[in-house]
């Protein structure tokens, strides 16, 4: 269990909105796909995110390869965050998604060719 107050949460949501429109280039109205379980990291992305305009679109952890490919290609979202189980669904098909420009994960391990939320943070 982890508990923020508000200016806790405050803090952690401005570094993290740093990090994704520093970076990795995130801009008001740019998309990010996030399929996280109900985990505490979900708050530190979903807060900043509003916070620097960028759109949300939630997703299910049950979402399959061709779901996330379908999403991906039809809302042109240019950033996909997940946790390690569903890493490998996104790198099976995203060589199809031409608008994909950062993958970042939420893990205690590294992954090749992925950012680690952890690490930036």
């Amino acid at each position: 269990e982890i508990k923020w107050n508000f200016e806790e949460l405050g803090f952690l949501s401005q570094k993290v909105a740093n990090m994704l429109s520093g970076p990795h280039s995130l801009q008001r109205g740019d998309r990010v796909l996030m399929v996280l379980p109900r985990i505490p990291e979900w708050w530190l992305l979903n807060v900043p995110c509003m916070r620097t305009s960028v759109i949300i679109i939630p997703g299910t952890t049950q979402l399959t390869a061709q779901d996330i490919c379908c999403r991906l290609l039809a809302s042109k979202a240019k950033c996909f965050i997940t946790i390690d189980v569903l890493a490998p669904a996104l790198d099976s098909v995203a060589s199809k998604c031409q608008f994909l420009k950062t993958k970042l994960i939420v893990s205690e391990s590294s992954r090749t060719e992925w950012l680690n939320f952890s690490d930036l943070l």
